[in-house]
């Protein structure tokens, strides 16, 4: 049987950490799968870190799911109305139109994945950035 190679492979530590638009504060990211990796722009796979005190403003996404999983440390997460402490292991599904923004009030680093689909949100990014 033959075995199927990856169509793309890399090594996290060739990405470099970046801070993105509405990021403050040590709020980094590395975007390890995006549009330029899936077919069609389906998904968008990040590593965040965010020092002591960093955040993400309040957003939302007129079309794109977002999952948030915590590998290392604790967060606040605010979801609509709701405001939730997420620690390792949580993991939350934030739908379409849902405001939402995560922060880290710790005092060790917040480490998370993210992954996003649609990976653009062109209604929100007609120029398809995210």
């Amino acid at each position: 049987m033959e075995q199927v190679k990856p169509l793309w492979f890399k090594s996290m530590s060739d990405i470099p950490w970046q801070e993105y638009p509405g990021h403050f504060g040590g709020a980094l990211s590395k975007a390890l799968v995006g549009p330029e990796q899936s077919s069609a722009g389906l998904i968008d796979f990040r590593i965040s870190r965010y020092a002591p005190m960093a955040y993400v403003e309040v957003h939302s996404h007129s079309v794109q799911y977002q999952i948030y999983y915590v590998l290392e440390g604790e967060g606040t997460l605010l979801i609509g109305e709701e405001r939730r402490v997420m620690k390792v292991h949580d993991y939350v599904l934030v739908p379409p139109g849902v405001s939402h923004g995560i922060s880290n009030q710790g005092l060790d680093a917040l480490v998370f994945f993210v992954i996003t689909t649609p990976a653009v949100d062109q209604a929100a990014d007609p120029g398809g950035k995210r």
